[in-house]
């Protein structure tokens, strides 16, 4: 059984370089400002553009939102926003919850803060709200993130053809996903 109540009483977890903090009001202007970005959008396949006014209802009702976690991904050094994470669709029965992670600017990529995130999460997931499996989406043209996940130790569970149709050309994107077992032990 998951405990509910880690995903209501959102932590902050600390890192190496950076924290991932509750998403909340703080944060709207930065999470508008990277929705702008035409590649973030891309490699998300986000094709809707977002409203300040969505970006605004977002952070603000984060709170209230008790079945799912979203957290801002903040740096340790100056507190600047570098994107946001989430678990959703979380199935209590199942024991399992996908997963989303965006850097808000592609200038954040290459330096290990996704792996990191990913990571702080993962041990949030399965260690205290007791999820058995976490499951993701990614784009097949997104080398990048496809070898993050498989570093944090997701591994390629299917295929979905033709998934997204962008500038006219159609991707496929692949399930892939992570269980508990997979996650080596901490030495103490």
């Amino acid at each position: 059984m998951i405990n509910a109540s880690a995903l209501r009483d959102a932590p902050t977890l600390v890192g190496e370089r950076i924290r991932l903090v509750p998403l909340g009001p703080e944060h709207t202007d930065a999470y508008f400002s990277a929705s702008l970005d035409e590649e973030i959008r891309r490699l998300t396949g986000s094709h809707r553009h977002l409203t300040y006014e969505d970006a605004r209802e977002r952070c603000e009702r984060r709170p209230a939102d008790g079945d799912r976690l979203d957290l801002a991904i903040v740096s340790r050094e100056d507190g600047s926003y570098l994107g946001d994470l989430f678990l959703y669709a979380v199935s209590p029965e199942n024991e399992s919850a996908g997963y989303h992670i965006t850097l808000s600017a592609l200038r954040f990529a290459g330096q290990g803060l996704g792996r990191e995130a990913t990571r702080l999460m993962l041990e949030y997931a399965f260690d205290h709200v007791g999820l058995h499996r976490v499951w993701l989406y990614v784009y097949t043209f997104n080398m990048r993130a496809i070898a993050v996940y498989r570093s944090c130790g997701f591994t390629v569970e299917g295929r979905l053809r033709d998934s997204l149709f962008w500038e006219g050309r159609r991707h496929d994107a692949l399930l892939m996903g992570v269980l508990r077992s997979d996650i080596p032990a901490k030495e103490d």
